[in-house]
């Protein structure tokens, strides 16, 4: 019978080992399911041979304890923040603190630190300072080059400058972690680690080659903040190409080097990858401190892909996890339905079958050659590509023979499903059919992100009449079929080259639609995301060209209340911002004048609505 991998020293102890190979530090609690990048590292690991041991949450304000409790690893020591950026999980876009975080037990605040890579590379290093340490996960990914910081509201340089790790594997990564553990296994050194792809290392030589894409440097970068925009710039374009040039920046007197990435799975290695013996449960240490949210919320839930070519610009997915799609296959995926189905606590759901976005399953290139020598941003954007094939009907049969499965009486689609992709001749209007018929609560979310033609450029986001659109279609749909069901569109506000002029549009155009809107969001600038670096420099890093961005914390508040003009609450404050900007004309679209404010309420000796 299969055992969770190992996070305390009694566990090591009745498995017989007498040493540990590799010891994996992580921010978040051990969930064994492959939606953990710890488990599926451990996992990937384990089935290579290796004894993998898990050290979950560390304290790192004690006296260490819990990273010295296996001692030193034979091979090396793999630290990850977790699923999140440390610090995209502490704070808000207001930069207020969280108290709570998902990817702990009981939801419970406080068990990591703020940039926690690092905090623990550098304890690691401390102890034991002649054992490799290794970064991965989403936080080591995102800050490889030098990167604006939005928290401490400054560049910062490569996590790599800052942390003392010997190397740091990018994207998703079983295939190069296990090179590093084969490697090292065989008697290899930390420089035959600098060969492989994916990986990025601290140099103090240049790299002897033509062909290495040199970046301003981070010096250059803090006093220039167009160096900056164009070192972004060449960052993406090399991400969304299947064969990159190495990627190298000069920091003080080292050098920050980046290896090429890994060619994307093929199905057979992502299969290979869902396949492994997890539990697909937390480690039972933690019963007593309440379950893990996010776990919760994935745990009848199905990944089916990796990737995504959509190329939003607020988005990390295609800068991790790569733009090509590495699908599953479907005996793979009916495999770990077949668990969920079997399991005590599973009541005939599937919560979601999906990924980065739900109907990019499949979808490929035609002519493989020119997806090679492609370095477009977006396959789908601002049109789609000619050589995509994005025909939906493969997913529309999966979700049949799914269906089909004894025990499972729904099937709902929880990821976000890209419009943007759906013509008659892919079936993606007939999918959509489908999925609102058969696979949506009552509820189906879509995110047109905004109204306004100007901040959708700078978002690389369809047109908002493709919003309308499906809705015309879904309203149809609904209303032939006798339902009552909601398309609940999702917005963000304060995203680079949006004024207080376009949300007051935005709200105008949701109050004639009739929505009182709820999935909304206050941007957050996160490191190496196009967005995040147009939000520092004020420039399109793509044509340099300016870009207004509103910075100020009463600046992102006032558009963010923009969403909720239906409070009556809010009226006043909102009628003053649009005053104070003069953008008046907005006011009596909002608000019409038989419509009282709270001002005016109280006068009338109406009890004055507290702000929700």
């Amino acid at each position: 019978m299969s055992h969770f991998l190992p996070i305390t020293l009694d566990e090591v102890r009745r498995l017989g080992w007498t040493e540990i190979d590799i010891v994996i530090v992580s921010g978040d609690a051990y969930v064994d399911h492959p939606s953990f990048g710890t488990a599926v590292i451990g996992r990937t690991l384990e089935a290579a041979g290796y004894r993998v041991a898990i050290i979950a949450q560390p304290n790192w304000r004690d006296d260490l304890r819990d990273f010295r409790k296996f001692g030193a690893p034979r091979l090396f020591f793999g630290v990850t923040s977790g699923v999140m950026d440390s610090m995209v999980n502490h704070y808000t876009a207001a930069r207020r603190l969280r108290h709570d975080d998902a990817y702990t037990p009981g939801g419970a605040y406080g068990f990591r630190p703020d940039r926690a890579a690092y905090v623990y590379a550098k304890h690691l290093k401390q102890l034991y300072p002649n054992v490799p340490v290794v970064l991965g996960g989403i936080e080591a990914s995102m800050r490889r080059v030098a990167h604006y910081d939005y928290w401490d509201d400054r560049l910062r340089p490569s996590i790599l400058a800052d942390c003392p790790a010997d190397l740091l594997v990018y994207g998703m990564a079983e295939r190069t972690m296990t090179k590093v553990a084969n490697i090292l296994a065989n008697g290899g050194s930390l420089a035959d680690l600098e060969e492989l792809p994916q990986v990025a290392y601290l140099s103090a030589q240049k790299p002897d080659t033509t062909t290495a894409i040199e970046l301003h440097s981070y010096e250059e970068c803090q006093k220039s903040k167009r160096a900056q925009a164009e070192n972004i710039h060449l960052v993406e374009v090399e991400s969304n190409k299947i064969e990159c040039a190495t990627i190298v920046q000069r920091h003080g007197n080292q050098w920050v080097i980046i290896n090429p990435p890994e060619a994307p799975m093929t199905t057979s290695e992502i299969d290979a990858s869902f396949d492994l013996p997890y539990l697909r449960q937390p480690h039972p240490k933690y019963k007593k401190r309440g379950p893990i949210p996010a776990f919760e919320m994935i745990k009848n839930s199905v990944n089916i892909h990796r990737g995504c070519f959509g190329g939003c610009s607020f988005c990390t997915i295609s800068a991790h996890q790569g733009k090509q799609i590495s699908s599953r296959s479907e005996r793979s995926i009916m495999a770990e339905l077949k668990q969920i189905v079997a399991s005590d606590d599973f009541h005939g759901t599937i919560t979601d079958l999906g990924g980065p976005s739900a109907n990019m399953y499949g979808m490929h290139g035609k002519n493989p050659e020119l997806c090679r020598r492609c370095a477009r941003y977006s396959c789908s954007h601002p049109t789609l590509c000619r050589n995509l094939l994005s025909d939906h009907r493969p997913l529309l049969d999966l979700y049949r023979k799914v269906g089909q499965l004894p025990g499972v009486k729904h099937i709902y689609i929880g990821s976000g499903i890209r419009c943007d992709l759906f013509t008659d001749q892919n079936h993606g209007w007939d999918y959509f059919r489908q999925v609102v018929l058969n696979h949506a609560s009552g509820r189906l979310k879509v995110a047109p992100e905004h109204t306004s033609a100007e901040v959708l450029r700078y978002m690389r986001k369809p047109s908002f009449d493709l919003f309308v659109e499906t809705k015309r279609r879904f309203d149809e749909i609904c209303r032939n079929a006798g339902r009552r069901y909601q398309l609940i569109p999702y917005f963000i506000s304060s995203h680079p080259g949006c004024r207080l002029k376009d949300m007051a549009e935005l709200a105008v155009q949701m109050k004639r639609m009739g929505y009182h809107l709820e999935q909304i969001q206050d941007f957050t600038p996160t490191p190496m995301t196009l967005s995040a670096e147009m939000y520092y420099t004020g420039l399109d890093p793509e044509t340099l060209q300016p870009v207004y961005v509103a910075t100020t914390p009463n600046e992102k508040k006032e558009q963010n209340q923009m969403f909720f003009f239906y409070k009556k609450e809010c009226r006043d404050a909102i009628v003053n911002s649009l005053r104070r900007t003069h953008n008046e004309q907005y006011i009596k679209q909002l608000f019409p004048p038989n419509m009282p404010t709270n001002s005016a309420a109280k006068k009338e000796g109406q009890p004055r609505l507290r702000r929700g």
